[in-house]
């Protein structure tokens, strides 16, 4: 007992001391802890309240799909009153309030709304040329470069053609006067060769045919054979000018067939598209067929220029072969003059008639 009851003094003694300063810490420590819980409490309510809408739409995303699914299940051909229904009855099955309800609403007519609008965007940005060209297929783009080609060597053939032709018509009307104030042959030759005609070519023709046949004594061969040569040499000179449109006839006669098979291609493309989107929205239809309508466009753009040059160059060409006719009929004229005109041997051998006294 003397000893116990010193050491439950002690120990008595003792736990006042302790006591009082955990019960202190613990006091100091409480409020720190609620006030800073406090903050961030009110932090957190402070963004829910800031931001309802997408807290509520975050709360609300598996009704807004749960919702979507119902009214595809519908199918297309759903009228507007089948879809208020169905919107009703999902509200009410799963006890949604009229404020979380109008949110819902507002959410799924957004969703439908948005991607409609971005289509339409789409749409008018691709409405350009370059654009469409740039969204068209490899196939459509092959058909385009190609038909630009063809457009592009119908006008260089146009202005190549043009310039050649006008050039050679205007030597030509220069040099059939020339020839018609020529005598003879001799002075034809004197005149295109100062001037370096193509009427040179003619003359030369005529005046080697001559010289073949120097011992021949049928001046109606001789005709025939100049007569020959000078009509191949016409014939040759319309070939040469002729050259080159018949390009002009290939691409008038095959540009819209290959405008056409782009359209069947972007058509095409255009129906494989609406299968995979299952859906008949002008956003996925338009733009296959404004590629389609671009290869068609271009396919007439390159052929209608390209049949009408080669028709005004099939016409302008028949004109000049005929001012080389007559360049040729002129030549034909002065060697059968220096055929029928006598010579100086046939003048010196010829009887001289006495007169008589």
């Amino acid at each position: 007992m003397f000893f116990s009851s010193p050491t439950a003094h002690i120990a008595t003694s003792r736990q006042p001391r302790w006591l009082p300063l955990l019960c202190l810490s613990l006091l100091t420590l409480l409020p720190i802890t609620s006030f800073a819980e406090q903050p961030a409490a009110a932090a957190a309510n402070g963004s829910a309240l800031a931001t309802p809408e997408a807290a509520a739409l975050s709360g609300e995303a598996p009704q807004l799909t749960a919702l979507r699914e119902k009214i595809a299940a519908l199918g297309e051909q759903a009228s507007a009153e089948q879809i208020s229904a169905t919107q009703q009855q999902f509200i009410t099955d799963n006890g949604i309030s009229p404020e979380q309800a109008q949110q819902l609403l507002n959410a799924l007519q957004e969703s439908a709304t948005l991607p409609e609008a971005a289509a339409d965007e789409a749409l008018l940005h691709d409405l350009s040329p370059w654009g469409m060209y740039q969204n068209a297929d490899i196939v459509v783009k092959s058909v385009m470069i190609g038909l630009v080609l063809a457009s592009i060597l119908t006008w260089t053939v146009w202005v190549a053609k043009s310039i050649e032709l006008i050039s050679a018509r205007r030597r030509l009307r220069r040099e059939l006067p020339e020839l018609k104030r020529a005598r003879n042959l001799q002075q034809a030759a004197d005149l295109a060769r100062a001037q370096h005609s193509f009427s040179t070519l003619l003359i030369d023709d005529a005046r080697d045919e001559l010289n073949l046949s120097a011992n021949s004594k049928l001046k109606d061969g001789i005709k025939e054979r100049v007569s020959f040569r000078l009509e191949r040499l016409v014939a040759a000179c319309g070939r040469d000018m002729s050259k080159g449109t018949g390009v002009l006839a290939t691409i008038g006669s095959t540009a819209p067939f290959v405008g056409l098979f782009g359209t069947v291609w972007g058509i095409m493309n255009s129906f494989i598209g609406i299968a995979k989107s299952q859906t008949t929205n002008l956003a996925v239809v338009a733009p296959g067929i404004a590629e389609a309508l671009l290869a068609t466009a271009l396919g007439l753009v390159a052929a209608i220029p390209a049949v009408i040059i080669y028709n005004v160059f099939a016409r302008s060409i028949a004109s000049y072969k005929a001012q080389v006719a007559d360049a040729s009929a002129q030549v034909l004229l002065l060697v059968s003059r220096d055929l029928d005109m006598p010579t100086s041997n046939e003048r010196s051998a010829a009887p001289q008639m006495v007169r008589a006294v």
